[in-house]
């Protein structure tokens, strides 16, 4: 396709639909991909912004709490169209995919009954220690590479491991940023936004405050009234507000949220994540099988539905905030020292979860640790693509039951 000489603003929302609608059916591959992927489809093909443009949206979505591919797809879907229709566009056609495909993986993970069923889901949750792992290598290498990041992301793990569920993960990143505060400051780089950004200051700060209120006030309410649907989407919302350092960091945030209460059983919950490495699209669609399995509740389509929507409801919320703000933000050495403690406390966050609940629940003998290591393999040394070994997962969870 020709590029366009013309970048920013200027397209119209059926265009932004459609072409995130077809990255969302190709993009396979996780976050680092899909923002590969946009930068291929939409800057050098056909020049919605220019290079310099996408990597200022790029460093904002990364230093902002949520997922930072679908935080770019709206971003770009916002400034493309000019408004926020285009932006919730961007967001609902690249999501749309992956978000029918986990709905009809809990539909058919019920009926999985039987060995071979078990089997198949076992392969799974192997899987999932495989991708697990390989994410925690690689976000130690980029967001804890020296010894002061190190020692904060271990401080992490000790802190979630001697504090389990959402308040010590919480306790950790906030330790963690102000560790980084003190100790990872360095010269500030940023130069400001250069895309054209549609967003008043004031509908900027609006949506600020609501992401904050939302995030204090949901879960007091849904406790004080006894409502258990409004409880599950401020469970949902809390976990999406914590997600700082790429999707996968998701894992432990959901897992307190559905499974600590008995709302997802622990079996059920990583078979769904190690389905969601399978298939195209954001991450977090695992939040649409948890929703569609959760009980109590609606489940189904509407239960996929709501919980999709306040998983990311506040990562949308506080991108649409801050883009009239970066540029101020991002000259800010403090700013930035605290991002890069945060970032290496989840770090950690997602070591203790790679070992409880992920590897405790999947690894149950030698022939289990073989199939999850040579998956891991697959993953770091020979770079195949995540879905094609979940699917050989798959095939050796059934070769394991047969043994």
């Amino acid at each position: 396709m020709e590029r366009r000489s013309e970048t920013g603003r200027g397209g119209s929302v059926a265009e932004v639909a459609l072409a995130f609608l077809r990255l969302g059916l190709t993009a396979f591959g996780g976050p680092a991909a899909h923002l590969g992927y946009f930068r291929e489809a939409l800057v050098r093909r056909r020049g919605w912004t220019d290079e310099a443009g996408y990597a200022d949206l790029v460093a904002l979505c990364q230093f902002l709490p949520g997922p930072a591919s679908s935080q770019v797809a709206f971003a770009l879907g916002l400034i493309r169209a000019g408004g926020l229709l285009g932006g919730l566009a961007a967001w609902a056609a690249f999501s749309l995919p992956s978000l029918a495909l986990m709905t009809a993986f809990a539909a058919g993970a019920g009926a999985l009954g039987g060995p071979h069923g078990a089997a198949l889901l076992h392969g799974l949750k192997l899987a999932a220690v495989a991708v697990v792992a390989e994410a925690v290598r690689g976000m130690a290498r980029s967001l804890a590479p020296d010894r002061t990041r190190a020692t904060i992301a271990v401080a992490a793990l000790a802190a979630t491991a001697l504090a389990p569920g959402s308040g010590g993960q919480v306790a950790a990143i906030a330790l963690g940023a102000a560790a980084g505060l003190a100790l990872c400051r360095e010269p500030a780089t940023g130069e400001g936004t250069r895309a054209p950004v549609p967003v008043s200051r004031r509908a900027g700060a609006l949506a600020l405050a609501l992401f904050a209120l939302l995030l204090v006030g949901a879960g007091p309410l849904a406790e004080a009234l006894g409502a258990h649907m409004l409880a599950v989407c401020a469970a949902f919302y809390r976990a999406g507000a914590l997600v700082f350092g790429g999707g996968h960091v998701v894992l432990p945030l959901l897992r307190a949220a559905v499974v600590d209460p008995g709302w997802v059983e622990p079996g059920a919950f990583l078979a769904g994540y190690g389905a969601a490495q399978a298939v195209p699209g954001p991450l977090f669609s695992l939040a649409a099988y948890l929703g569609a399995v959760l009980r109590p509740g609606p489940g189904g389509i509407a239960g996929a539905a709501l919980a999709f929507a306040a998983l990311s409801l506040p990562g949308l919320l506080v991108v649409y905030g801050a883009l009239p703000f970066w540029g101020r933000l991002a000259a800010r050495a403090d700013a930035r020292a605290a991002l890069r403690g945060a970032n290496a406390a989840v770090v950690g966050i997602l070591a203790a979860a790679l070992y409880d609940p992920v590897f405790t629940a999947a690894v149950g003998n030698a022939r289990d640790l073989a199939l999850a290591a040579a998956c891991f393999m697959l993953l770091a040394v020979w770079r195949t693509p995540p879905w094609c070994v979940v699917a050989l997962a798959a095939l050796g969870g059934l070769a394991l039951a047969g043994g």
